[in-house]
């Protein structure tokens, strides 16, 4: 998912997909690790979809103290 799109979530959307992703990602390793999958390149993805979620919250927070 683009960070554009990402950036008109709420907070709590977005901590919600944070933690979907997680159990999605921690679910795709174990398939992967037992049997290797077609679609590996999707582990990755998901890693990098998190990583751009937990940024954009940390902007936010830091945004915030910022103002205040």
């Amino acid at each position: 998912m683009k960070a554009k799109d990402l950036r008109q979530e709420t907070d709590e959307e977005l901590r919600l997909r944070i933690a979907e992703n997680r159990k999605s990602l921690t679910e795709m390793s174990f398939n992967n690790a037992i049997t290797p999958v077609e679609q590996s390149h999707k582990i990755s993805e998901t890693r990098k979809d998190i990583a751009r979620m937990l940024t954009i919250l940390s902007e936010r927070e830091l945004q915030a103290k910022n103002k205040a």
